[in-house]
């Protein structure tokens, strides 16, 4: 579920109506960075190439919190199971979808609000 924070600060990098929408040429590593780490939701992540050990861990409770009418929003770090047998680290705020209508499955997209989803 993207946060508008996630992407307005940075418009030339980050625009949800391009395809693609993401073109990370057009602005520095730091600027992006900076830009994702003001992501609430999650929804965007990175990896330094450099880094040795990329599964870095905040230091953070495992919480899970049910979203009126929303996700599922998973705050600390968390390993995912994919059924294709592919695992992800995610750290800070994993939402999950509820309404079983995301095209980014088991994510968040914001379908829920177009389908009227309660729950």
């Amino acid at each position: 579920m993207h946060s508008g924070i996630c992407f307005k600060g940075l418009p030339a990098v980050f625009d949800p109506r391009r395809r693609p929408w993401v073109i990370a040429e057009n602005a520095s590593t730091k600027e992006i960075t900076a830009q994702i780490n003001k992501c609430p939701s999650g929804a965007l992540s990175y990896y330094m190439n450099a880094e040795e050990n990329n599964n870095i861990k905040i230091e953070a409770e495992t919480i899970a919190e049910v979203s009126t009418n929303g996700p599922l929003l998973v705050y600390g770090n968390i390993k995912i199971k994919h059924s294709d047998g592919r695992e992800e680290i995610k750290n800070k705020v994993t939402a999950f979808c509820r309404c079983g209508q995301s095209s980014n499955k088991p994510y968040c997209d914001g379908t829920h609000r177009k389908v009227g989803f309660e729950g």
